[in-house]
């Protein structure tokens, strides 16, 4: 080793123990991930949310580095989420006067883009024998991931299963949106991001903004209204619903 050069290892035990492992590596695994998926023309399966969360897990697992630990340092990215969130209002402004002409048809399409995902959802659980717990917390699996911990645990369910449920649904919508509309010959941008936000809540809003920025604003005025519905209807409509096909 050179004079003056830090021992590599002495600077990996320094940064597990530190916040800023937890920040460095949210940080390059995202820029790397983001690298990827600009190198395959935003191809849907190269979705950098998924391949940088992959790349986390794989070396919190490989290097034994509690999730306590990174989270001491993630949570600085963590903080700013609601920042990102408020942001997504800037576009929906813009579109203002578009969106109050739509007023109608975009509640009811929520309304009944909402109600199909938990009657699939709890329908196809059900019939497959899954537990109760397991049908509560697979119901909010398209309502963003804070509410829907909160509303498992009102309806029976469990937040963390909610949690990974509302992850894997993102991740699902996030890599099959694009060729699934392409398929269905869909080309108007706003119905294309609407449809996204109300299925695939934050993580297809990302793909959604990725694509073509109308469907970004669509996508977050959907995300934004299926959580504002769920967090009022599905602590009531969800109990019913799986006290029914139970």
């Amino acid at each position: 080793m050179k004079p003056g050069l830090p021992n590599l290892a002495e600077i990996w035990v320094y940064l597990a123990a530190t916040p800023l492992f937890g920040l460095t590596l949210t940080l390059v695994a995202y820029v790397a991930a983001d690298a990827l998926y600009q190198k395959f023309d935003k191809h849907p399966f190269a979705n950098p949310v998924l391949i940088s969360v992959s790349g986390v897990v794989a070396v919190l697992t490989l290097s034994g580095v509690p999730y306590q630990t990174y989270f001491e340092g993630a949570q600085f990215v963590h903080f700013l989420l609601g920042t990102a969130t408020v942001a997504l209002a800037v576009p929906l402004a813009r579109l203002w006067s578009e969106l109050k002409a739509r007023a109608l048809p975009l509640l009811c399409a929520v309304a009944l883009g909402g109600a199909a995902s938990v009657l699939l959802a709890v329908g196809t659980a059900t019939l497959l024998g899954a537990s109760p717990v397991f049908v509560a917390s697979l119901a909010t699996k398209s309502v963003t991931a804070p509410i829907a911990m909160g509303i498992a645990e009102q309806i029976g369910g469990s937040p963390t299963l909610a949690a990974v449920f509302t992850l894997m649904t993102g991740i699902c919508g996030a890599l099959m949106a694009t060729p699934l509309l392409n398929a269905l010959g869909m080309k108007d941008w706003s119905a294309r991001g609407y449809a996204v936000g109300v299925a695939a809540h934050g993580m297809g809003t990302a793909r959604a903004w990725s694509v073509h920025p109308r469907a970004g604003a669509y996508a977050s005025l959907a995300m934004g209204l299926h959580g504002i519905l769920g967090a009022l209807l599905l602590p009531y409509v969800g109990k019913w619903v799986i006290g029914f096909v139970a």
